[in-house]
């Protein structure tokens, strides 16, 4: 099966395949993020780090995915480029492995807050359905993700205001977040155990708060 094939392709890529959905005429779309441990480690020795060019992860996640879906005769989907913009945001919901957080953030079932999409292959095969997985909020006790954040940025039943977040990174106060990576995120105890790195997180809030 080509599902099969793709995930192998992917983790040579340190890449996972973080859901499945179906498109409108039947075929299969999956969702590509990072494999942990280990994907900031290898991506950064990637041609797109080493030659300096803008925008590395993308640049590489163009390279890489497109390469995988050519070697599928499937097609490869991106969440940036726009716009317009795909629809990750409900594809990741419609894939059962993905649901809105108390604090309006996705979280994932082995990434937690930590999940993100370098992008998508739609293959040319029947899609279908997995066995659904439930929401690791709902047995979440402490729900560490509701008071991480120092300013509220991100509090439950609360808009997300992006420029109380970005004011507080780039302040001295914020310098943890800058370096290590937002605390609602790091908060979540699914994000503590899928192994991201710091770096990778640095590298993350740089671009987001520039």
């Amino acid at each position: 099966m080509s599902l099969g094939r793709l995930r192998h392709l992917a983790g040579d890529a340190h890449l996972d395949v973080f859901g499945t959905v179906g498109t409108e005429d039947g075929r299969t779309l999956a969702l590509l993020g990072p494999k942990e441990p280990g994907f900031w480690d290898y991506i950064t020795g990637q041609p797109e780090f080493i030659d300096g060019a803008p925008d590395p992860v993308d640049q590489w996640s163009l390279r890489v995915i497109g390469t995988i879906a050519e070697e599928l005769e499937a097609e490869a989907v991106f969440p940036f480029g726009g716009p317009p913009y795909h629809p990750f945001i409900r594809w990741a919901q419609e894939s059962g492995r993905c649901w809105l957080s108390p604090v309006g953030l996705l979280v994932h079932d082995t990434a937690g807050l930590m999940v993100s999409f370098r992008g998508a292959v739609i293959l040319d095969e029947p899609f279908v359905p997995s066995p659904q997985a439930a929401t690791p909020c709902d047995t979440c006790t402490d729900r560490p993700c509701e008071t991480a954040c120092p300013v509220s940025a991100l509090a439950p039943e609360q808009s997300y205001d992006v420029p109380k977040c970005v004011a507080y990174i780039d302040s001295p106060e914020g310098a943890t977040c800058r370096s290590e990576g937002c605390l609602v995120r790091r908060a979540c105890p699914v994000s503590q155990s899928y192994g991201r790195v710091e770096a990778q997180s640095a590298h993350h809030m740089r671009y987001f708060a520039r």
